[in-house]
């Protein structure tokens, strides 16, 4: 495939693949980094895209899993959290073992909030962004941003002590 070809037939497909990366990056720039990096690895195959029945089907999987891959790559080895537990060097296997048992089950905690309230937690106390980046990344108010973070501590928070409340009672 050639140039004129390539523009013509990767190129106006930039809107839908944006889409497909906004919504697994959550992110606009990160979102046109991965289009980017998509139409570069379907320039690099430019020679063998005749060859595929649909090059807009290739596209949409090229930047499905570029964005995945990247995620991937980005995503914190252990959270903070995990950091302070592990750190303190205190304190024997068992309560070592103890404390991974409470990172993953706040993790998991986390998992089960409500979508926002799981984006805002993760972002600020996870990966450090800022409660004004935060709200330019999700298209919301600062306070609004503020009261979500509140309310995904306080109920992570509850359910972690309701938990770990029923583990003592049972000892």
């Amino acid at each position: 495939m050639e140039l004129e070809t390539f523009k013509h037939t990767v190129l106006p497909l930039r809107g839908k693949l944006l889409n497909i990366a906004l919504m697994l990056t959550e992110n606009r720039a990160d979102a046109e980094d991965v289009v980017q990096e998509s139409f570069l690895k379907l320039w690099n195959i430019r020679k063998k895209l005749d060859q595929y029945r649909s090059v807009e089907a290739l596209a949409v999987m090229v930047t499905k899993n570029t964005a995945l891959d990247n995620l991937k790559a980005r995503k914190p080895k252990a959270s903070e959290l995990e950091m302070t537990f592990l750190e303190t060097g205190t304190g024997g296997p068992a309560e070592r073992l103890e404390q991974k048992d409470a990172v993953d089950c706040i993790r998991q905690l986390i998992d089960r909030l409500p979508s926002l309230q799981q984006i805002t937690i993760r972002m600020k106390d996870i990966e450090g962004y800022e409660l004004s980046e935060i709200a330019e990344i999700t298209g919301t108010q600062v306070e609004t941003v503020r009261v979500n973070l509140s309310r995904a501590r306080k109920r992570v928070r509850e359910q972690f002590l309701e938990i770990n409340k029923e583990r003592y009672e049972y000892r």
